[in-house]
């Protein structure tokens, strides 16, 4: 049997990076080579029911070995990593018995890891790191997912004893581009309810997740020569700055945490004639975001009050819900979590999402889905690590949710 570790580290150097401004499914062509590796080595291990459809959503199953009349369960992963930083030539490093000090992540380029910065970092002292080499992100996020779950799908093949009921595993494409749940077939997936497994530190367990929208503001200007422009030159860079400061200086995601929603612009492009202004819009409450969705429209319309025309248009488009409003009467899934993480001696930390993930977009579409670590750290950027000893526990906690009650 191929350990987490060796599965993980063969997935992480296959680059799967997601392209945000791609519209087709999957978004990159390379997503394409671990999707079919996947599914060969799926089928090599003795699952069944082994699918990679049009779009490289990857399906497969392990059947009940028991005559229990008992639910169909899922487990979900991506494959993709995000587009935030450099996936190209993935060079994980182990680094045994981690002493709990600063980590040299690149000597050349002196790029360290610190604990005095990355608070949490000493309290994996003792354990084994799977970290970057400092030039690339790593892709735990969402291999480690991968990796776990079909290291505890060949574990019950190979021991039978442990009873459980039919098993549905499922790969997704473009997650991290926001579209990892938009060609996903709930019907053929076919499981009554199912985990994603793509959450952070060791012990996480999430029902809760922002409701999220995207907006994209268009300033149109009036471009005059700077000499002559008294009265007639309307610099769109500065209406977008007044629009940009009509918002609340504390609602941003560097000043907020736990259910504290917040307005993030993420891009800026423009000059004197046409700004363009990205942004999202994130709240836990659903009364919340709605007024929050509310507050963006009306500061357009203020500013072209005071322009007496339409310099500023806003495009927004609803991404994501809470899926809390689907799992709360369903909390049982929830419990089946926390019994099988506290057998395997992991304390349950049962937090809401400051994210989505693909299981919250399943969970409006009829597949209750919460989310469950994978045990990685600083995702999408080139200080991820990931504990060897918390991705095995995933594995221990994803064979015990499986195994029969």
């Amino acid at each position: 049997m191929e350990s987490v570790i060796d599965r993980f580290l063969r997935y992480v150097k296959i680059d799967t990076q997601s392209e945000p401004d791609k519209t087709e499914i999957p978004s990159t062509e390379k997503q394409w080579n671990l999707a079919n590796l996947l599914a060969d080595e799926m089928k090599q291990m003795g699952l069944t029911e082994v699918t990679v459809d049009e779009h490289a959503y990857v399906m497969a199953t392990l059947p009940a070995n028991t005559k229990e009349n008992l639910p169909v369960i899922g487990f979900i992963a991506h494959m993709d990593t995000s587009p935030d930083f450099t996936a190209e030539n993935v060079n994980p490093v182990i680094r045994e018995n981690y002493d709990g000090g600063d980590i040299v992540l690149n000597k050349e380029k002196k790029i360290i890891m610190s604990p005095g910065y990355f608070t949490g970092l000493k309290k994996y002292a003792g354990q084994t790191l799977i970290t970057t080499d400092g030039t690339t992100l790593l892709g735990a996020d969402d291999k480690a997912g991968v990796a776990e779950i079909l290291t505890a799908m060949e574990y019950l093949i190979n021991n039978p004893g442990i009873k459980h009921g039919k098993i549905r595993v499922g790969f997704t494409p473009d997650e991290e581009v926001g579209r990892g749940a938009d060609l996903f077939d709930v019907k053929k997936f076919g499981a009554d309810f199912a985990y994603t497994i793509d959450g952070g530190e060791l012990g996480e367990l999430e029902f809760e997740n922002f409701n999220a929208a995207g907006a994209t503001v268009t300033v149109t200007g009036k471009s005059v020569h700077p000499g002559y422009a008294k009265n007639k030159m309307i610099n769109a860079i500065l209406v977008a700055n007044d629009f940009i400061n009509r918002f609340p200086v504390n609602e941003v995601p560097e000043k907020t945490e736990g259910y504290e929603g917040f307005y993030h612009l993420y891009k800026f492009n423009g000059g004197v004639d046409k700004a363009v202004l990205q942004y999202i819009i994130r709240d836990h409450d659903r009364n919340t975001f709605e007024k929050r969705k509310e507050f963006f429209n009306a500061q357009a319309k203020a500013i072209n009050d005071k322009y007496g025309e339409e310099v500023v248009s806003v495009e927004m488009k609803d991404q994501y819900y809470n899926m809390r409003e689907k799992i709360e009467d369903k909390m049982f899934i929830v419990e089946r979590a926390k019994k099988a993480m506290e057998k395997a001696g992991v304390r349950p930390i049962v937090k809401a999402i400051r994210g989505g993930t693909d299981g919250a977009r399943l969970s409006f579409e009829g597949l209750p889905c919460p989310n469950i670590f994978t045990g990685g750290h600083n995702f999408h950027g080139q200080y991820e690590f990931i504990p060897v000893e918390s991705m095995e526990k995933a594995v221990e906690v994803i064979v015990n949710i499986a195994r029969e009650e």
